[in-house]
């Protein structure tokens, strides 16, 4: 099940999502194109960035 960012307006706009239940891997795709490529990040990495994005 992919979701996307919480951060998206209503309207879809330009926003990636994710999915979740994969052991130590995050799947990451563009909204825009769900049939497209996807890239994969290690638990960890995708962890450090939402950090990083989160902190000011």
């Amino acid at each position: 099940m992919w979701r996307r960012s919480s951060y998206s307006n209503a309207q879809g706009g330009d926003c990636v999502e994710v999915a979740d239940g994969f052991q130590g891997v995050v799947p990451v795709r563009d909204s825009k194109r769900p049939r497209g490529a996807t890239l994969h990040f290690s638990s960890r990495a995708w962890g450090a960035f939402v950090t990083g994005v989160r902190t000011p």
